[in-house]
């Protein structure tokens, strides 16, 4: 039996909407064997962030090592990074360990506003992973963030332009999301420096979408570990982070996360 294996290289959500916990089920509900290396541990939940702890670089390299040397992944995903030293170590091990194909989640504010990627990290994102990754998976505002813009980005159109600009930082795909644009479909922009596809879908009205930046990124990943194309994969990812927002739960007394199981029960419904 061929066992397909990813590997997230994130933050933990003690809420399990976001960060690793998120990453994992979805790994799991599509069939990919998942394994983490934790970066930070966050005290969150609903209504917010409480707490950020770093973990030593050391500590989230010694668990790189364990995982790749022994393991490996069929691909890997990278979420909340927290600072420039923890980038580099990362960029580093994939080097040692590549080629594996690498999605960026470039995790930056949390939907409560607190901050999970310090300011001079940027940068080292810029510099140190993005030309190594195979597809870069922002929201608007990461989008400006990475592009140093004020500008916002409103329309279909502006996303074009901005993944555009985005792909000239290295990536080889760009899946720009449209979550924040308006509008009463949700249109993703992905680029990969020749074609333009758009993946659209009717605008879910919710606020409870804690988590779904980590989850799609996790889709694309368990996507590639399977062997699919990136477009498949961001197809498949698509299909499922829209299954989960449509059945999202209304869980505590903020923003509730997205179901990881509802593209799972819908597939399990239409196919009886």
């Amino acid at each position: 039996m061929n066992v397909y294996k990813a590997l997230t290289i994130a933050g933990s959500d003690s809420g399990g909407g976001a960060g690793i916990q998120a990453d994992l089920k979805t790994f799991q509900e599509l069939g990919v064997f998942g394994m983490s290396a934790i970066t930070a541990l966050t005290s969150q939940n609903t209504l917010g962030v409480q707490g950020v702890f770093p973990i030593p670089p050391d500590t989230v390299g010694s668990q790189i090592d364990s995982v790749l040397s022994d393991i490996g992944a069929d691909a890997i995903k990278t979420g909340m990074l927290f600072s420039a030293d923890i980038i580099a170590l990362v960029a580093e091990k994939l080097k040692r360990y590549g080629p594996i194909p690498l999605v960026v989640d470039p995790v930056m504010i949390a939907k409560g506003g607190a901050a999970l990627l310090q300011r001079e990290a940027v940068e080292a994102l810029r510099r140190e992973l993005l030309p190594v990754a195979a597809v870069l998976t922002p929201n608007v505002p990461e989008a400006c963030a990475l592009l140093g813009s004020a500008d916002e980005i409103r329309t279909a159109d502006q996303a074009v332009e901005a993944a555009k600009r985005l792909h000239e930082l290295g990536p080889r795909y760009i899946f720009l999301k449209g979550g924040h644009m308006e509008g009463d479909e949700a249109i993703d922009v992905l680029y990969d420096g020749t074609e333009v596809r758009l993946f659209a879908s009717p605008r879910i009205r919710t606020k409870h979408t804690h988590g779904t930046g980590c989850t799609t990124a996790s889709a694309i990943a368990a996507g590639l570990a399977k062997g699919l194309s990136v477009v498949d994969a961001v197809a498949e990812a698509k299909r499922f982070i829209t299954a989960a927002i449509g059945s999202a739960l209304d869980i505590g007394g903020g923003i509730g996360p997205t179901n990881h199981a509802a593209f799972r029960l819908q597939s399990a419904g239409s196919s009886r």
